[in-house]
């Protein structure tokens, strides 16, 4: 059985007071193992996927009144929170509007969900009173919902019945109410953001000798081709970058094709040597390479990069932008966007355009357009200047809230801090993409701002996750800060 994303109940409870103890006590013997479950609904789940109505499989689900007066409450506004509350009431609307039989024997979901989901949807159509702690008073919707919880837990015994919510504080009540609750687990991609996907595989010493047998090896221009098989292949996945750093000829080269057992291998161009500098930047260690060979590949639709500040994320990808828009002409103009939340306070309104708006955002983009002005060869004061009107002619800057309809052809779309963006609006954002566009998206895991992401759900994780091993996208994990010692010994011990 599962439900969220997985369907065990946590460990351990926390310590209950004495008035909860035993009750609790007795419904956890009471409880059988293997049965169907229910699991009641807090208002933020409902609000952050609501499709989660659909994810619970043959489990049982309870919405209580006071989570639908909330999503009443919420229901106004163009916010992505509005937006997800008014699909939420939609599908709710839906789904009870197929019952023939009413609402309190409780509504099949396997015709609204199409077979996803086989467990029965209840709503509250009755007043509970139930008596809760002096010390949480019934006005507040939290407690209203604990004490549906409370009263569905005292009711069904022999039922497992759990909290579901996203509100850390409110699973912490539940708890020491004696009740059972967890959070939201099926918009999560992955439970530990350690296991996500680098982009790079290191070598083994022993790799050409377990891997040698059958080799085929040509050169085609500046490249050198291995069509190779062995135990490490058939893992591999396409556009993944592999190295070896032993022996006399350290290896750099990355996955072009999987056939079943067997891979080719394709060696990379240096970016590193000052021959191949882009727009006069070189790559200042391995990563920052496969970062270039990524970002200056045509062949490439979709890059995302990940990495903590100062390892040269916005530097190598405008530097990428200008060349392939004001030199090689594969671009027409380079459009940057970011998610604005800010770090402290809000400073209220902005005055101006769009790009005015956007503006004190993007003070990253003057940041590194002055170390690539720096770049641009000796022109003097003049030859500076020209080059500065010249790049920012061909950088446009938008605001993430005005992208819904639109479609971009031939651009080098750059979509900074996608760590706080949803899945969701990661999806709107990347299929805005017309012909010819590259899109980039930037972050930086361990900096989300948004409430209710976290780095398993955030939506560059999700993308990071579902676009690896496929042929026109790549991805690169950047290790090494190159800005400052300073701000290095500071990204390590803060």
């Amino acid at each position: 059985m599962s439900t969220t994303a997985k369907t065990k109940t946590p460990k351990a409870q926390a310590k209950t007071p004495k008035a909860a103890t035993s009750a609790s006590a007795k419904r956890t013997k009471a409880v059988k193992k293997g049965a169907c479950k229910l699991f009641v609904l807090d208002t933020n789940v409902l609000m952050h996927d609501p499709t989660s109505l659909f994810r619970f499989e043959e489990h049982d689900l309870y919405v209580p009144i006071m989570t639908l007066e909330e999503l009443d409450n919420n229901k106004k506004g163009t916010t992505e929170v509005a937006r997800n509350t008014r699909q939420a009431s939609r599908m709710l609307d839906e789904i009870v509007s197929t019952s023939p039989n009413g609402i309190d024997e409780g509504i099949a979901l396997d015709l609204p969900s199409h077979g996803l989901a086989t467990g029965r949807l209840f709503l509250q159509t009755e007043a509970i009173d139930i008596v809760l702690p002096a010390a949480l008073p019934t006005a507040r919707g939290d407690n209203q919902i604990l004490a549906v919880v409370t009263h569905l837990a005292e009711r069904h015994p022999a039922r497992e019945v759990i909290l579901v919510s996203k509100d850390i504080n409110m699973r912490i009540k539940a708890r020491a109410l004696g009740l059972a609750a967890q959070d939201y687990f099926n918009d999560k991609v992955l439970e530990d953001s350690d296991l996500l996907y680098t982009g790079t595989r290191e070598l083994p010493a022993d790799f050409w000798e377990s891997h040698g047998r059958g080799m085929e090896s040509w050169k085609e221009e500046s490249h050198t081709y291995y069509r190779l098989s062995g135990p490490l292949a058939p893992d591999m996945l396409v556009n993944e970058f592999v190295y070896e750093n032993s022996g006399d000829n350290p290896l750099q080269a990355w996955v072009k094709e999987r056939d079943g057992r067997k891979v080719l291998l394709e060696t990379l161009v240096d970016y590193s040597h000052q021959r191949n500098n882009v727009w006069g930047i070189i790559a200042r260690n391995r990563e920052q390479n496969f970062a270039l060979n990524l970002l200056m590949n045509p062949d490439i639709d979709f890059v995302t990069l990940l990495g903590q500040a100062g390892t040269g994320k916005t530097l190598l990808t405008l530097a990428a932008g200008l060349t392939q828009v004001l030199e090689s002409k594969r671009y027409s103009e380079i459009i940057m966007t970011r998610v604005t939340v800010s770090v402290g306070e809000d400073i209220g309104f902005l005055p101006g355009t769009e790009e005015e708006k956007m503006a004190p955002w993007m003070g990253a983009l003057e940041d590194n357009l002055d170390v690539l002005n720096g770049t641009a060869g000796e022109g003097g004061d003049w030859g500076r200047a020209a080059t500065r009107d010249l790049i920012r002619s061909r950088i446009k800057i938008k605001s993430l809230n005005f992208m819904r309809g639109r479609t971009f052809l031939n651009k080098f779309l750059i979509i900074d801090e996608a760590q706080n963006l949803t899945p969701k609006q990661m999806k709107t954002l990347i299929t805005r993409a017309g012909p010819g566009t590259k899109v980039i998206c930037m972050g930086n895991i361990a900096q989300i701002d948004t409430p209710y992401l976290t780095e398993g759900s955030s939506g560059l994780t999700f993308v990071v996750d579902r676009f690896k091993g496929w042929a026109h996208s790549g991805h690169i994990t950047l290790q090494r800060g190159e800005r400052s010692r300073l701000a290095d010994y500071a990204a390590d011990v803060l």
